[in-house]
């Protein structure tokens, strides 16, 4: 069974820096991202499906991420898969941080210094694990968009993921996520 790649292959004009792909994003977190509309008071962040007009990366990276964390190998198809490997590989970094007996207020606390950090390797950079996958971008300038972009990206991820860990109203986390934080994509880590 292969692993399932992301369905902003075909998206038209996507901007690109180095070979990541730079998609609109849903987000109220400031940065270099498209904005797409908000969603419908009818439809939730748990039940969006993927035609929808506001379904974005973000979303594709959490509702594949069970799936796709038992594939040590991924065929990159294209730059849209570039993000979900870096979506994938950060929401595996923030169910590491999530314990068992936190509430959902100490997750965010540790969750969101996570987000927040600004000293991450990007592309191209020494400490990036996946350089031999990724290009690095062609300028300084190009560097410090990405490193935006990725870091409106993690904000927003950051949230979300917290939303679907703590779901429910007892304030204690989802060891069905949890079970998942000894597992490595591809047998990497940020």
């Amino acid at each position: 069974m292969p692993a399932y790649h992301s369905v902003f292959l075909d998206e038209p004009n996507q901007q690109l820096i180095g070979n990541f792909a730079l998609l609109p994003l849903r987000t109220r977190t400031r940065g270099p991202a498209i904005q797409l509309p908000a969603l419908p008071a009818d439809v939730t962040e748990l039940t969006i499906d993927a035609s929808h007009e506001s379904y974005d990366p973000l979303d594709e990276i959490l509702a594949l991420f069970r799936a796709n964390t038992f594939f040590r190998n991924f065929e990159i198809k294209g730059p849209a898969d570039r993000v979900l490997i870096y979506g994938i590989l950060y929401v595996s970094e923030v169910l590491g941080k999530i314990k068992p007996a936190m509430s959902r207020r100490e997750a965010e606390k540790a969750v969101m210094n996570i987000a927040l950090d600004t000293n991450f390797a990007i592309p191209g950079d020494a400490g990036f694990p996946l350089n031999q996958a990724f290009e690095a971008p062609a300028d300084r300038n190009s560097a410090e968009v990405m490193r935006q972009y990725i870091m409106q990206m993690r904000q927003e991820l950051a949230t979300r993921l917290l939303n679907r860990v703590y779901a429910d109203e007892t304030n204690t986390p989802s060891k069905w996520w949890l079970s998942y934080t000894k597992r490595k994509f591809m047998g990497k880590a940020l």
